[in-house]
């Protein structure tokens, strides 16, 4: 998709330091937002692509927006506020939409939005460990107040258990002897910040070699498998594609393979036979030379969309629209 004027604003509002979701015109374009129209944004984050939902279906859109960090829900909520009661926002997690939205009202959407990305609030001044560049506590979770942190998976999982996520979630394929160092060093002392797991894993693979730093993959699984991600979002797509109404559309931004491959064979595959969908997206849609300009780590973004349609009559089960042929 072309760059815009749309995307030289974001440009200029990321420069005065307001964040700006990744792909936000390219996902206002897609869904098509109208007055009086219902939307759900499945990851609030800092309201980005919400705002951009809400004012572009004045004067009666509605939208619901679900969080499962409530630090990032509560910037959102502040940056929403002018919009008044034509948004509902929700301290939940995606894989629970389809009871939130029966319990708000929200029986039909015409637009979904889900960005599988953390923000750079959440790498940055979480204090949760989501980045290896500052040493804080090995948290990694959304919800702070929910499940196992990072550090007491690390000093509780046996060997294979550990060199199973590595690979798994972040496919390190170095994952074993990694694991091996990790519980090496926990037994002298159990693991509790971000920096001493970098010391292991420089220990362990050595320090960079090109561009990706070596704690990159591991980061990345560790807050997968914490976050029970890959599992909420297999339960997701199929409620999203329930809420939709015939037309409606669902937009899924994702940034790793292991999230993108599950969209596309969801979409591929024609949603569920309640709820079909038909791709509308032949190949995912990637930020521009402005936006990676202005967002380095919008890089690995892809989006895809998909339609709530009807099946085709004397087609067999089959449903018209678009084809992903990547």
């Amino acid at each position: 998709m072309r760059d815009h004027g749309g995307s030289q604003d974001r440009a200029a509002q990321r420069v005065h330091g307001e964040h700006v979701s990744v792909l936000q015109d390219e996902v206002a374009e897609w869904l098509r937002p109208r007055p009086g129209a219902a939307y759900v944004d499945g990851t609030l984050g800092s309201g980005g692509h919400a705002r951009a939902l809400l004012a572009a279906s004045a004067p009666g859109g509605r939208l619901l927006g679900l969080d499962a960090d409530p630090a990032a829900l509560a910037v959102a909520r502040e940056r929403l506020a002018d919009f008044g009661s034509r948004v509902v926002t929700v301290h939940a997690n995606f894989r629970d939409l389809a009871a939130v939205a029966a319990a708000h009202g929200f029986t039909e959407a015409d637009g979904i939005v889900m960005d599988l990305g953390l923000s750079s609030r959440q790498l940055e001044a979480s204090g949760r460990g989501f980045s290896f560049r500052a040493d804080e506590p090995l948290d990694m979770r959304f919800d702070p107040h929910s499940g196992e942190s990072a550090a007491e998976l690390l000093n509780r999982a046996d060997e294979r258990e550990l060199a199973d996520i590595l690979y798994g979630y972040g496919e390190e394929h170095r994952s074993r002897r990694l694991a091996r160092e990790i519980v090496r060093r926990r037994v002298e002392q159990p693991f509790t910040h971000t920096g001493e797991l970098v010391a292991a894993i420089h220990a362990a693979l050595g320090r960079r070699h090109g561009k990706i730093h070596p704690a990159t993959k591991t980061f990345q699984a560790l807050r997968i498998a914490v976050n029970s991600e890959l599992d909420a979002l297999d339960s997701a797509l199929p409620q999203l594609a329930a809420l939709l109404t015939p037309g409606g559309r669902l937009a899924v931004i994702s940034f790793h393979s292991l999230e993108d491959r599950r969209v596309k064979h969801f979409f591929r595959g024609g949603g569920t036979p309640e709820a079909p969908l038909a791709p509308l997206t032949k190949r995912p849609i990637s930020p521009g030379k402005v936006e990676l300009a202005a967002n380095p780590r919008s890089r690995s973004a892809k989006l895809r969309v998909a339609e709530r349609v009807t099946v085709s009559a004397g087609s067999g089960g089959g449903v018209s629209g678009g084809v992903d042929d990547e």
